[in-house]
């Protein structure tokens, strides 16, 4: 079984020193590389900028990127021979519409960034996943969690979807452990406790391998 998982934040650069970034530490999409590994898959690992070393096991091959169009670049190559996608990266939805050549400097009491959108790697795979890949996605949510991890699901073909909460103590960036509840497309809702990082990835595992064994039934 081959696996693309996409980790870790994308920093869009504002000038030659400063960007535009978020708090993920690409840890659960660590995790699940080295989860999915151990039951013999070959792994894709497209990774944002992280402090984590390149996952030691041989069956992972780890690609580094900055920016959303690279991570894109990266997941649209190996996305074509994947059997199973993960979206677990936090993907910037703008970039500065402007890199500046050289340092920004301070001028006045404000100043105004104008962005652009950046692609949407989810959506566009989703547009040319075949009916025998499985398409994983991942939603962080402050408000309404369900419902907008439904429409993402719905919006971005997975078959599913990894939701968790910012409002969950210990979930969401910078922990070591996550509370997540896994939608599917058939409907079917699984709700694990709060857990380490590991053992999330391993039930998440689980789940996929399961669904994919039983579509062989």
């Amino acid at each position: 079984m081959r696996v693309l998982i996409t980790a870790g934040p994308t920093y869009e650069p504002l000038d030659p020193v400063r960007f535009l970034g978020n708090h993920s530490t690409g840890k659960m999409g660590y995790a699940l590389a080295e989860a999915f590994a151990e039951t013999g898959a070959e792994v894709a690992l497209i990774s944002g900028p992280t402090s984590l070393p390149d996952p030691a096991s041989s069956r992972i091959l780890t690609t580094r990127v900055q920016t959303a169009a690279e991570m894109y670049a990266a997941a649209a190559a190996a996305a074509r021979l994947a059997d199973v996608w993960v979206f677990a990266a936090a993907v910037a939805d703008y970039r500065p519409a402007e890199v500046a050549t050289q340092k920004i400097k301070k001028s006045g009491e404000r100043l105004t960034l104008e962005l652009v959108k950046n692609v949407d790697i989810a959506f566009e795979l989703g547009k040319i996943k075949r009916a025998e890949q499985f398409s994983v996605g991942f939603a962080l949510e402050t408000e309404d969690e369900q419902a907008h991890a439904l429409g993402k699901l719905a919006r971005k073909n997975f078959d599913l979807i990894v939701l968790n909460s910012l409002r969950d103590a210990g979930a969401g960036f910078r922990y070591d452990t996550n509370q997540v509840t896994l939608l599917e497309a058939d409907g079917r809702v699984t709700a694990f406790g709060l857990k380490s990082k590991t053992s999330v990835a391993l039930d998440i595992v689980g789940v996929v391998l399961d669904r994919l064994a039983a579509r062989h039934v």
